[in-house]
């Protein structure tokens, strides 16, 4: 039965796979920012039944290796990492045409695909999946599906994955980190009761009777924490909890589907602006080479800011219709 820790096990090997290159390179801060990570990885399961158990020291060491990571990262630098020549790249791509898009398709492909059967998928009387969130494990394993048909249709050793895979990490370095932090970040902010706070102040600057000023309150502010934390779904719990429930949808009536979905659409236009969404921002211009890190933010302007304006006013019209 297949687990998400599983999977979190595979993460950890090829990241001290990455670690143990950057050692034999004497890239020292690399490795052992990696080697940190796959650590943690590894043992995340193991910390969680101890924490449970009462047990606090594997929690706090964990803490500390996060603390460690956030000074290592301070160390790392972005250099190019050699690869194949581009007459070699070039010819393999003249070879191998449009089959290249194929391992990038059957990530979402068989995602859904075990999204929708994951039930009734079985191995004998076994369910192939753990009961529960089944989004995650689907993703891994149809992660790990891609990269075996890469390697099918490129005809390159296995090791070719690992090898390029950890090309592309050191080229994106702490920056590729950053999208897990953020994604955890909108709930800590509303288990410590950020959203609360926001509802007061929200509530003592605009009229809360108004339902455009708490409408634009709440599409603005999930554009502003987007920006700010770098993730449409770290903002959207604080933003739904400080004014989405309390003012739009319980006082002023509004159709939770129809904020909701277009309240994070609203979010995303703040991806757009912001550095901290490392993943879309910063990683392509890493993995560009980009002179300027904030390129793809310029080139993203012209669209996002228009884009919100529309989102507002789909907002306004479908949530209370």
């Amino acid at each position: 039965m297949l687990r998400i820790e599983h999977f979190y096990w595979v993460l950890a090997a090829f990241l001290l796979f990455a670690g143990w290159r950057n050692l034999r390179e004497g890239r020292f801060a690399h490795a052992l920012f990696w080697g940190l990570i796959a650590v943690l990885f590894a043992s995340g399961e193991a910390v969680l039944a101890a924490s449970k158990a009462g047990n606090r020291l594997p929690a706090q060491l964990a803490g500390a290796a996060v603390i460690l990571l956030a000074l290592l990262a301070t160390r790392m630098r972005r250099e190019h990492i050699a690869e194949a020549p581009e007459e070699q790249r070039r010819a393999s791509a003249e070879r191998l045409g449009h089959l290249l898009f194929g391992p990038a398709l059957l990530i979402p492909l068989v995602t859904v695909l075990i999204v929708l059967l994951g039930a009734k998928l079985r191995i004998s009387a076994t369910p192939l999946f753990a009961e529960g969130n089944i989004t995650l494990p689907a993703l891994a394993l149809a992660g790990i599906i891609a990269a075996v048909a890469a390697i099918v249709i490129t005809r390159e050793p296995p090791i070719r994955a690992a090898i390029e895979g950890r090309r592309l990490l050191d080229t994106m370095g702490w920056a590729a980190l950053l999208p897990l932090v953020l994604a955890t970040l909108g709930g800590v902010f509303a288990a410590s009761g950020v959203g609360e706070a926001v509802s007061a102040l929200v509530s003592a600057v605009i009229p809360a009777d108004s339902r455009v000023a708490c409408l634009l309150a709440f599409g603005l502010g999930m554009v502003l924490f987007t920006v700010i934390m770098g993730n449409a779904f770290a903002a959207f719990p604080v933003m739904m909890a400080g004014i989405g429930l309390p003012l739009l949808i319980h006082q002023h009536g509004a159709d939770p589907a129809a904020l909701g979905a277009i309240g994070m659409v609203t979010g995303y236009c703040g991806t757009l602006m912001t550095p901290m969404a490392a993943n879309f921002n910063l990683v392509p211009a890493a993995l560009l080479e980009l002179d300027d890190p904030n390129a793809v933010i310029r080139m993203q302007l012209p669209t996002a800011i228009p884009l919100m304006l529309v989102n507002l006013l789909l907002m306004y019209w479908l949530a209370f219709r």
